[in-house]
């Protein structure tokens, strides 16, 4: 039987540099410091509908509407609780059609902005089928800790059409 879990691609993994890190639960991620355009308060999200359950909607952010999904849904990672270190990462990405988009990513908390360098970043392990790891590009070692550096843009390419059918299709009896 042929392996089907999506495994990192040579092009994607994880690069050494700076990384905007963040929390979501007890765990830490990363992404790359260029691809963040601010940190803004978590603010009013106008609904849309027919999306996936992580896509939360749109926010207004100074008259550029910019889609916002929550990583933690997206992750399957349990809700956590309300507090005042939630906020929304706005990002810049590789739009579909090329150029770049604006994308908003709702974290628990943001941490720091961390340098990598090459000896700190480690391949994705591999995980089997357990998990979905295709979003994560590498591992980053800090300290005694471990951060999950993941590409926002393989995560943005699931919110297209196809995913929003999957999201409402009923799955198999």
């Amino acid at each position: 039987m042929q392996n089907t879990s999506p495994q990192p691609h040579p092009g994607t993994a994880a690069q050494p540099g700076k990384y905007l890190t963040f929390t979501l639960g007890h765990e830490s991620y990363g992404i790359p410091v260029l691809k963040v355009r601010e940190i803004i308060r978590l603010c009013p999200i106008t609904p849309v509908a027919n999306m996936p359950a992580d896509v939360k909607g749109v926010i207004n952010l100074r008259g550029k509407v910019i889609p916002v999904v929550d990583i933690r849904a997206k992750f399957r990672l349990p809700i956590g609780a309300d507090h005042d270190r939630i906020c929304i990462v706005v990002t810049q990405i590789a739009a579909p059609a090329g150029g770049t988009r604006l994308y908003g990513v709702i974290v628990d908390g943001v941490e720091e902005v961390a340098n990598f360098s090459a000896a700190d970043i480690e391949p994705t392990p591999d995980f089997g089928n357990a998990i979905d790891a295709r979003f994560i590009t590498g591992m980053a070692k800090s300290g005694d800790a471990v951060k999950s550096l993941i590409d926002l843009e393989k995560i943005a390419a699931c919110e297209g059409p196809a995913a929003v059918r999957e999201s409402h299709e009923p799955g198999p009896p």
